[in-house]
């Protein structure tokens, strides 16, 4: 598994690096916005990375509701965590972008607050997460996972719903790319999706290392305790 995870790290790293020539250098600058258009392969990436971590979110956290297997908890906290960092990426290089095109940094946007809404959602889960330590908690966290993955739709289709100032799609209904922003906007979904995976899965191996120890500490006190209570019978029969 060690080399496995290694083998992925590594051309996980080759990829990000391609990606940054081909965003960076290959692709040719947009002749409207100009070079602050090259966010744009790392914001879309971003949040295609975020909505991919919230939907394994949301099968891991519906298995656990059906099994109640630890693996499928852990797995959704993990993939939560890393999908907040990258829609934080995604909140925080879209005001950049929209500053010197829209002239504003925000704007209540539909996609814009739906995104935020999201974003908040998720924030709510790992402070449920963090400082609720009841029996209860992974069960509400489920619960609240399946209802912050109905907002991810509604991300998705507003641009289409909803008159929005939000640029329309580049590819599909009448949009269209260089071929050679393409190929570097292809590449850094590619990178992005792999560097998501890498990053859940560093993660889910931290929480379930932290678990086990978790369990081992209880069963030592849980044997600790009952040493203790066993030697009362006989330390009061010595007297």
């Amino acid at each position: 598994m060690k080399r496995a995870f290694t083998i992925f790290s590594l051309v996980t790293a080759i990829l990000l690096v391609y990606g940054l020539y081909q965003a960076l250098v290959a692709a040719p600058t947009e002749r409207t916005m100009g070079d602050v258009q090259r966010i744009f392969y790392y914001h879309v990436p971003s949040a295609w990375t975020a909505f991919c971590l919230f939907f394994t979110n949301l099968i891991a956290s519906i298995v656990y509701l059906a099994t109640k297997k630890i693996k499928a908890d852990a797995l959704a906290v993990a993939s939560a965590e890393v999908g907040v960092v990258f829609c934080t990426i995604v909140l925080v290089t879209g005001p950049i972008w929209a500053r010197p095109v829209w002239g504003i940094w925000w704007t209540w946007d539909v996609r814009l607050t739906t995104t935020l809404v999201l974003w908040l959602i998720y924030v709510a889960y790992l402070v449920l997460r963090r400082f609720s330590d009841t029996a209860q908690t992974p069960i509400l966290a489920a619960v609240l996972s399946i209802f912050g993955a109905l907002d991810v739709p509604l991300v998705y289709f507003s641009i289409w719903f909803f008159r929005t100032q939000h640029p329309q799609p580049v590819m599909g209904k009448g949009g269209s790319l260089d071929p050679r922003m393409l190929h570097a906007f292809l590449i850094n979904l590619l990178a992005f999706t792999c560097f998501g995976i890498m990053v859940c899965w560093a993660r889910y191996r931290l929480e379930m290392l932290h678990r086990e120890v978790e369990e081992a500490h209880a069963m030592e006190s849980l044997g600790t305790s009952s040493s203790n209570e066993a030697s009362l019978p006989l330390s009061r029969s010595s007297r």
